[in-house]
């Protein structure tokens, strides 16, 4: 299409106040994080384990379960994605749990595509530690974690510390489950028997995680904790479980739960709930709170969030605004009112260094995001060239020493822990999602050199140098990066362009030729860019199913940073931005745009749509307007 500068004007100006009105009164921005139906299936699940049931909630959720059901019968993982097994079964119980006739066409659909798939029993640990909760498999069907972790020394192989945050904050309380194996309420006395190829009681042990040396090994040491599990000393025992109740209390986080994460929040509920002689109650009420700030009620259906995405999202709309010279006073004193100032669990691994940062949720004092920070960092020092207020000020440099010494050994970054690469551990049992770690990835890495080198490094100082290196390591054969939360190359290719842009590489190097030439390659006939969710699997890494408005943006953005302002392809995906406006304006897509693990759990952020799109045009038009060829900021 045909537009003038004007037109480009009118029409950023217009959608700008439309995004405006979205805008808390305090300055913060949150939209809808929603996932795939295992956690409002989860949802419905807890509250039959409690025994307490919003019949109201559950018939709304109810609804958005089978709204969401596929052609085939099951659940995916993601819009227009295939059926995962583990996602069906927990679906399938929510919906009996409802209610549902279990003769009902819906239900006798995904009953014959699970016994189609080999059955419940072919569940991930996660989907099978919930049917041992409502006593549908036995707990020796489950690998063995004992309770005795929580003593483990630092040095051996497996540690808490070893792991990520969310597996920690995940793992800890589900010791406790395990071990004390609670049994669900379960008021109505419904199970799913008839989900199972195998008679469930005689299911007892997990199958291998993966055919090789370390896997059958672990497999092995798991057959040989369950055959000594009653001999561990009692006093060691209770030991450990006061322990692992103590850590839980101390990161409780309160009205946001534990670790601020749904999965951490409800098996600390639970876990609170069996404790001997409950001296928890205030605790439990809280948790409960904090599950339910993450419903998404609306008239006719429901569903639960991971998680709130408040300083993510409010980190990009407010480049989005800062980009339009708009006012963000507000949003900025409501970042500088949510920095952490207090010690979280990297200082394990960085016990001399000072706290800084950001969570990603509203609180996480004890896990900023390494990610946010960054975005935030780069955020205030754009807003603070104009106004130089000394507390910001102070804000970025405590920023910039936290993200510097979360720098791992091999120059990367990771979104919460530091060297937090230990491979081997995603072969123990339990670990079949395959998610266990925090290793530095690309995306996360690029972020970090964004904002250094919007600060003012440059190519000398040996933090930059390291992770140039790391990027250019972790280059693919065909010139992308890999995106660990954003969906996928595409994201990750974007992330490295813009930093590579702020630390003033040359883009006629080759190996920047090549990623753009990738991106060029990727674009599709109808201007836009479309990456699949299906990209994480690595034959299928190709795969495209319809161009969103997000992924364009990022697109466009990275070619942009890369000096292709003036290109075709910029040009045709500026195009498909403004052919692609919705009626009432903004954009829409019901694709998934990110992942919380790759292969296992994928996201839909509501407001990619929104302000991704609108901060590319913004971009384009300033650069445009300004005579310029590359942007002068890290993003």
């Amino acid at each position: 299409m045909t537009f003038t500068k004007d037109y480009l004007t009118k029409f950023i100006n217009k959608n700008l106040e439309l995004e405006k009105k979205k805008i808390h009164s305090k300055g913060y921005s949150v939209y809808e994080l929603e996932a795939d139906a295992t956690i409002p299936s989860e949802y419905i699940l807890m509250m039959h384990f409690l025994g307490k049931i919003d019949h109201n909630i559950q018939e709304k959720i109810t609804k958005y379960l089978i709204k969401n059901q596929n052609v085939e019968g099951g659940w995916p993982l993601y819009f227009n994605g295939e059926t995962d097994i583990s996602a069906t079964v927990k679906a399938y119980y929510a919906l009996k749990l409802s209610g549902l006739n279990i003769n009902s066409k819906l239900m006798v659909k995904a009953r014959d595509l699970i016994l189609k798939k080999g059955g419940a029993e072919n569940s991930n640990v996660f989907t099978r530690i919930t049917l041992a909760l409502f006593e549908q498999i036995s707990w020796q069907a489950l690998p063995a974690m004992p309770i005795e972790i929580m003593l483990l020394p630092k040095f051996f192989p497996f540690h808490l510390n070893k792991i990520s945050y969310w597996s920690r904050t995940v793992l800890v309380p589900l010791l406790i489950i395990l071990n004390k194996k609670p049994q669900a309420n379960n008021p109505n006395c419904i199970g799913i028997k008839e989900i199972f190829k195998k008679d469930p009681n005689k299911i007892k042990k997990p199958s291998l995680n993966k055919k090789n040396l370390l896997s059958i090994s672990f497999y092995l040491i798991d057959l040989i904790l369950k055959k000594i599990d009653h001999i561990f000393p009692q006093n060691k025992r209770n030991q450990s479980i006061n322990l692992a109740y103590k850590w839980i209390i101390e990161r409780l986080n309160y009205h946001d739960g534990l670790g601020a994460i749904f999965p951490a929040m409800v098996n600390s509920l639970i876990a609170l709930h069996i404790k001997d002689r409950n001296p928890y109650k205030k605790e439990i009420k809280i948790a409960r709170q904090a599950i339910d700030k993450l419903l998404v009620i609306k008239k006719n259906e429901a569903y639960c969030q991971p998680c709130l995405s408040p300083i993510w999202d409010t980190g990009w709309v407010g480049q989005t605004m800062i980009e339009n010279e708009q006012n963000i006073d507000k949003t900025i004193n409501w970042l500088l009112e949510k920095e952490i100032n207090t010690d979280g669990d990297w200082k394990n691994k960085r016990p001399n260094l000072k706290p800084g940062g950001w969570a990603f949720q509203f609180n996480n004092d004890f896990y900023p995001d390494v990610d946010d920070s960054a975005l935030i960092g780069m955020l205030f020092h754009r807003y603070n060239k104009k106004f130089q207020k000394k507390e910001i000020s102070e804000s970025i440099e405590r920023t910039r020493k936290w993200i510097i010494g979360m720098q791992s050994k091999n120059g990367g970054w990771g979104s919460f822990d530091v060297d937090n690469n230990y491979s081997y551990l995603n072969y123990i049992p339990f670990a079949d999602h395959g998610a266990l770690l925090d290793p530095p990835t690309a995306d996360v890495t690029a972020r970090c050199l964004s904002m250094l080198a919007q600060l003012g490094e440059n190519k000398r100082n040996p933090n930059v140098v390291r992770a140039l290196s790391f990027l250019r390591d972790e280059q693919e054969d065909d010139g992308s990066w890999f995106g660990r939360w954003g969906n996928n190359y595409v994201y990750g290719t974007w992330s490295v362009l813009c930093a590579l842009n702020a630390i003033n590489e040359d883009p006629e190097q080759i190996y920047i030729k090549k990623a753009i030439d990738w991106l060029k390659g990727r674009q599709r006939s109808d201007g836009g860019w479309g990456e699949d969710c299906g990209s994480y699997w690595q034959h299928r890494r190709d795969e495209v199913k319809s161009s969103t408005p997000s992924q364009t943006a990022w697109a466009v953005l990275g070619l942009i940073a890369a000096g292709e302002i003036d290109s075709i392809s910029v040009r045709g995906g500026i195009d498909y931005l403004l052919r692609e406006i919705s009626e009432k304006g903004l954009w829409h897509e019901k694709y998934f745009n990110a992942v919380g693990f790759p292969r296992v759990f994928y996201l839909r952020y509501h407001g990619y749509s929104s302000f991704f799109p609108l901060l590319t045009l913004s971009r384009y038009r300033c650069l445009k307007v300004n005579g310029e060829k590359f942007p002068k900021h890290g993003l």
